[in-house]
């Protein structure tokens, strides 16, 4: 195992410093003068065999449209050399043999039938199914370099400031709207939760030929400059049509805080959308600010938080579990956030990573004097969706882990103990799964998400298991986030009182998402970043 310094960032897609395979991809990280010579590299072969991998070095940055000059986000040349797509493909294989975490499970494919690099990587994960008949692996994608460059230097993305709740992705489709961003197209247009879409540029939202589902997708997932028509379905059965332009937009990861007290007792409530870097220090002076009002019970609110950086999943759960401190420091320093385990080729690199205390400078990736503040609680309420992923889970792993008990209120979450290592090849970041986690207790076996379910019912010992007591209610559209009568944090309120889930949620069903059933046209989930990811680094000591 290694030390406690090495850092997780998880679903994190975010912060990256390419420094395994080099600045934007690997290779050169200078700039040649004018009056240097340089030697034309020649590429490596392009023959595919069956069964037989060459390093993925042998293959990196060869690239059938190389960049030229220099990368503007990190201000050192491109490191593209001229290759093929042939050449692509064969570092993606090679790539995927090395590191991912079911390598043994992979097809081998020639890559010569597939007519693009993209398409090519799309075919190289496992086929396996979890136990309920979901994919295990659904985690596997790919941007541009730009796209993550934005997101992880800012937390911009190319988006209407709009995020959608997928209910149904298959006929009767239903998107609703879930929140919009301060100041975005989508909240000047006057977007607002609960509206739902029934038609895209005239297109109607249950329409089933590949054109038209490709029309929405393609609003649904927009690039900036992008402009499409909504009809949407408002409150009092009003239709109301919408033309948004999407454009660069920042995120807020933290958007709604408050304190009520309810009955005596002092609730701190936070909706916390991503685990992204720039949202390090709003979430820090939120719990000052907790931590200044001594609040009793914390409901944290991650029903939309598809993930982010490891890193700030330790420090959320070290904030909420907290320390005494004592004359040897944060106790919870010591204690055990996550186990990481690879593939068997990469054994060397298993860890246990401990809880973060300190503030991390993401410029500079290093750890900072500065210890985060904390509530010490020893049980909180976490509202849940299916949307609610990857690094949020870990929070929730992590806490049982310690044994802080975690009561979910909501909906089973996503199902993701994977993370992995955004990597750069040729213009684009790949992700494929390669790495698993645990709890302190070694648990991890949670890809089909956390299930509520009643105290009375959950006999499993706290930390050992993906059925976690509490609730299961359906997401409500009707009142804001935040509001104490939304339906979600009124059951977590009422639970707080009483220890019982409301009358009102046994009697309705639980909302089910056909996210992963598949009895008509679907449309895709439009990747919302940082839903799916996670990277190691090494985070030093500030000297």
């Amino acid at each position: 195992m290694k030390n406690s310094n090495t850092v997780i960032a998880l679903l994190g897609l975010i912060l990256i410093s390419f420094a395994l395979s080099g600045c934007g991809g690997g290779g050169n990280t200078s700039t040649p003068s004018s009056d240097e010579v340089t030697t034309p590299v020649s590429p490596p072969s392009e023959i595919w065999s069956a069964g037989s991998f060459a390093p993925a070095s042998n293959y990196a940055n060869f690239c059938a449209n190389p960049r030229q000059g220099i990368d503007p986000f990190e201000n050192t040349a491109y490191p593209d050399k001229a290759g093929s797509m042939m050449l692509e493909k064969l570092w993606l294989r090679s790539f995927s043999h090395e590191t991912y975490l079911w390598y043994d499970e992979l097809p081998d494919p020639n890559p010569n039938t597939f007519s693009s690099t993209l398409a090519y990587f799309n075919s190289l994960k496992t086929s396996a199914r979890t136990p309920s008949g979901k994919e295990k692996d659904e985690f596997h994608f790919s941007q541009s370099y730009e796209e993550f460059k934005k997101e992880s230097q800012s937390g911009v993305v190319a988006s209407y400031g709009v995020r959608w709740a997928f209910i149904n992705r298959t006929p009767p489709r239903v998107i609703r709207v879930a929140y919009t961003q301060n100041d975005s197209p989508a909240q000047f247009a006057g977007l607002e939760r609960g509206d739902t879409i029934i038609a895209i540029d005239g297109i109607d939202i249950n329409a089933s030929s590949a054109n038209d589902i490709n029309t929405i997708n393609a609003a649904l997932s927009p690039i900036a400059g992008d402009t499409h028509t909504f009809s949407l379905l408002k409150k009092g059965a009003i239709v109301e049509q919408v033309t948004l332009t999407a454009g660069d937009i920042e995120s807020t990861p933290v958007r709604t805080f408050n304190v009520i007290n309810v009955d005596g007792r002092d609730v701190g409530y936070l909706q916390f959308n991503q685990f992204i870097s720039v949202g390090q220090r709003p979430l820090i002076n939120v719990f000052q600010q907790f931590a200044n009002q001594s609040i009793d019970e914390l409901v944290l609110d991650l029903r939309y938080n598809g993930g982010g950086l490891v890193n700030m999943a330790s420090q959320l759960a070290y904030m909420i579990a907290g320390p005494t401190l004592t004359e040897a420091g944060p106790s919870n320093s010591g204690k055990v956030f996550s186990y990481t385990t690879y593939n068997d080729k990469r054994a060397a690199d298993n860890q246990a990573l401990n809880f973060d205390y300190r503030v991390i400078d993401w410029e500079r990736q290093v750890y900072t004097d500065e210890t985060l503040p904390s509530i010490n609680l020893n049980k909180i309420y976490v509202l849940t969706t299916q949307s609610t992923c990857s690094a949020s889970e870990l929070v929730i792993n992590a806490l049982q882990g310690i044994d802080v008990e975690v009561v979910v209120i909501g909906s089973s979450t996503c199902g993701k103990p994977y993370g992995f290592f955004p990597t750069p090849n040729c213009g684009q970041v790949y992700y494929t799964v390669q790495f698993r986690s645990e709890n302190a207790k070694r648990f991890g076996e949670y890809a089909d998400g956390f299930l509520p379910v009643p105290a009375s019912t959950n006999n499993t010992e706290l930390g050992l298991s993906n059925r976690v007591s509490g609730c299961s209610v359906n997401d409500d559209f009707s009142q804001p986030l935040g509001s104490p009568s939304e339906a979600l944090f009124s059951a977590a309120l009422n639970y707080i009182n009483t220890g019982q889930c409301p009358q009102q949620s046994a009697a309705r069903p639980q909302q089910q998402s056909t996210q992963f059933t598949f009895d008509g046209p679907a449309i895709a989930t439009p990747q919302q970043l940082p839903k799916i990811g996670a990277l190691i680094l090494p985070i030093r000591e500030s000297k």
